[in-house]
């Protein structure tokens, strides 16, 4: 029993000494200055700003394909690139500027294709995966598809 206490005594001694140093005497200027500089750096990010996030398509004809483009520009002070863009089905086809940087300032194109498939109001969205501080845009289509043939429009709504 005498044994066990006086090892743990010897233990709490060595311990209370060895954390008498001072941490801060540790710390090295340079590699604080250089933490500085990359948690600055760390917050200069593209900002994607879309001219519209949204399309409307109208009333079309199923199979009928549509397309439009949703026009962006680089707001942010960084290269902003695109990794990836996704549409919620396979009847609508994203076309981006595939890990092309595009600069603070300049604009670039995304080309959306919808095959027209579907019945009465559709909509579809596509996810752009960027390099930007959310990490990605949302952009959507939508349109009133009629069955072939068929000339009827929008139902109206009744008061």
């Amino acid at each position: 029993m005498k044994k066990i206490v006086i090892v743990l005594s010897l233990a709490m001694v060595v311990a209370f000494v060895s954390c008498k140093e001072n941490a801060s005497s540790k710390v090295n200027a340079a590699n604080v200055e250089v933490a500085a500089e990359r948690d600055v750096a760390s917050k200069q990010l593209p900002v994607m700003t879309f001219e519209k996030s949204e399309h409307d398509f109208g009333t079309i004809e199923a199979g009928t394909p549509q397309e439009t483009i949703f026009k962006f520009t680089n707001t942010g002070v960084a290269p902003l690139i695109i990794t990836d863009a996704k549409s919620s089905c396979g009847c609508t086809v994203p076309d981006y500027p595939k890990n092309v940087p595009v600069a603070p300032g300049e604009t670039g194109e995304l080309k959306v294709r919808f095959n027209g498939s579907g019945q009465n109001q559709v909509t579809k969205t596509i996810t752009v995966t960027a390099n930007t501080e959310k990490g990605s845009e949302l952009l959507r289509i939508k349109a009133f598809v009629n069955p072939k043939g068929e000339t009827a429009s929008i139902p109206l709504k009744k008061s």
